[in-house]
């Protein structure tokens, strides 16, 4: 098992997953399943070292940022619980269940934040707004041609 070693600084690294993949489990507790990843280890390496951990919860499409201080422990060989955390429908292969006890929080200025939206929810918005114009051409069509008619 790889793990960074103590420099003074902090470390972060991106785990995430699909809409809705983290769970509230009690006032404190937050769960969610940490995925078959790069194989470095980081995070598990880290934990096993300190408990302290931070998580940074972005929510790009409205720019907004919370950020979550804590303590977080791995609880692996649980297939009840994994099963509980694992997101319907989700491909990713569990590895084990990371539960974060919240200690602070904090919400950000969003001034920082670019706003990006999902590739799938602006091909929605698009592909109804080009109906929308092949309805209203059509309704011109109509219209100038029963003009034409009086």
């Amino acid at each position: 098992m790889q793990y960074l070693p103590d420099f003074g600084q902090p470390y972060i690294q991106h785990l995430g997953g699909p809409p809705g993949f983290l769970t509230v489990l009690d006032d404190e507790t937050i769960g969610f399943v940490d995925f078959v990843g790069n194989r470095q280890y980081i995070t598990l390496g880290n934990l096993a070292e300190n408990p302290k951990a931070h998580l940074f919860l972005i929510d790009y499409a409205h720019r907004k940022r919370v950020k979550l201080w804590g303590e977080a422990r791995v609880v692996e060989g649980d297939p009840d619980l994994t099963q509980r955390l694992m997101p319907k429908g989700y491909k990713a292969r569990p590895s084990q269940v990371i539960l974060f006890k919240v200690r602070a929080w904090d919400v950000n200025c969003p001034q920082h934040i670019p706003q990006r939206l999902e590739a799938a929810e602006v091909a929605a918005v698009i592909a109804e707004r080009d109906r929308r114009i092949v309805d209203l051409e059509a309704q011109l069509v109509t219209l100038s041609t029963a003009g034409a008619m009086k």
